[in-house]
């Protein structure tokens, strides 16, 4: 069998694929497990459903307005970190070309696949002219970064929640510092590199600086407080209204967002979000109620993703129009020499045009000419000149008789 027979049967460089990396990347298998997610939504939903919509009714239209306000502020800031580390890396963009390459991009994470979202990213990037291991870096980075404060935040909340929650969460608590220390850039790139060696591609352009890291933990860690905000919007309505129930929205969304984003098989963490923020709310509400908080989460989520997105495609066709005004033809904007400037037949004249002689204007040499220039003159006469051409025709009486040969001329008349 040669490399690339090797290659098509689920090898690479030669070397027989492990049958985990051939079941994860199955489409077969990530669309069964999506399956199953929404088959579970839809049975709790009927299994359920007139608690469901009691609990639907509960949920006033002003907050879940407000939890999709704050979903889209915590995406904004999502975004100002990218472009901070982006920045860092040494490629500065402007704010609405960052918002075009991000959020269209993001809309990757609903295709089923794990790299379709950086994919997207990287490739729109490049309508900027940044290096394709640039964007790259500063997308995975960005990711991580979102991940490990998603953990610290869930690993620091929950236990504040009550005491049982402490017995129950020790294990986030127990990864925070882990977690704390990956954010050190030198740290974080070792982790992604061994990442990428085991995907078996390039490791990361280079580190982000100390600087860098920090505006983007800054700008990630307001977005989680505008999703924990959220959450608290969509929770309270159930759970009270407590600094408690503060606490929990932000750690139990953030470890169910977590969980979510690890599950790579199933696009957009889908049904696994959804299932393991039901778990964290099970203490404080009724699986009908946590079912409906889990549901109205996902979508005001996709509706940020969804607004992000159509204003990333408003500048782009923004971008457009002025690129195509921009480069109009160049007989449009930028006229021709022989338009600009006139032959000089037409702007300056030549003499004999503007001075013209008494008897008219003299005609060009391309219209005087004969195309048939007839027999031979005839010798001059003894009166003088011959007439020219195209003078009228003489009268007897100034005729002068041309002699024959041989014949003697004729007598003066008298």
């Amino acid at each position: 069998m040669t490399a690339a027979d090797g290659q098509r049967a689920g090898y690479a460089s030669g070397v027989p694929g492990s049958r985990v990396t051939r079941l994860r990347e199955s489409p077969w298998l990530r669309g069964g497990l999506l399956a199953v997610a929404v088959g579970l939504a839809v049975y709790g939903l009927a299994s359920q459903w007139t608690q469901v919509h009691a609990d639907l009714a509960k949920l006033a239209g002003y907050d879940v307005a407000g939890a999709a306000l704050c979903v889209i502020a915590g995406l904004g800031c999502m975004l100002l970190a990218w472009r901070a580390l982006l920045a860092d890396l040494g490629s500065a963009l402007p704010l609405p070309a960052a918002i075009r390459v991000m959020f269209i991009g993001q809309l990757g994470k609903y295709v089923p696949g794990a790299v379709w979202a950086l994919a997207a990213q990287v490739e729109l990037a490049r309508d900027y002219e940044i290096p394709r291991r640039r964007s790259a870096t500063a997308s995975l980075v960005g990711m991580a970064t979102t991940l490990v404060v998603g953990l610290v935040a869930a690993g620091v909340m929950l236990p504040l929640t009550s005491a049982s929650a402490v017995r129950h969460y020790w294990w986030v608590l127990a990864i925070t510092p882990l977690a704390v220390a990956c954010l050190y850039p030198p740290v974080i790139k070792f982790g992604l590199d061994l990442v990428l060696k085991a995907a078996r591609r390039p490791p990361l352009e280079k580190s982000v600086s100390v600087g860098g890291m920090a505006r983007a933990l800054a700008w990630t860690t307001l977005g989680w407080l505008f999703y924990g905000a959220h959450a608290w919007l969509l929770i309270s309505e159930f759970a009270g209204h407590g600094a408690h129930v503060l606490a929990l929205s932000l750690g139990g969304y953030a470890l169910a967002w977590s969980v979510g984003f690890l599950i790579i098989f199933i696009p957009g963490g889908i049904g696994a979000r959804e299932i393991a923020l039901i778990a964290v709310l099970a203490p404080v509400m009724s699986s009908a109620s946590a079912l409906v908080v889990a549901l109205a989460s996902r979508v005001v989520m996709t509706v940020g993703d969804l607004v992000w997105a159509g204003v990333g495609l408003a500048i782009g066709r923004a971008q457009s129009r002025a690129a195509k005004a921009q480069n109009r033809p160049a007989d449009a904007q930028n006229r021709p020499a022989d338009a600009q400037n006139r032959p000089a037949d037409a702007q300056n004249r030549p003499a004999d045009a503007q001075n013209r002689p008494a008897d008219g204007p003299s005609r060009p040499a391309d219209e005087t000419a004969d195309p048939d220039p007839g027999p031979p003159l005839q010798p001059a006469s003894l009166s003088g000149p011959a007439k020219p051409a195209d003078s009228p025709p003489s009268t007897a009486q100034d005729q002068w008789p041309v002699p024959r040969p041989g014949a003697a001329p004729p007598s003066p008349a008298r």
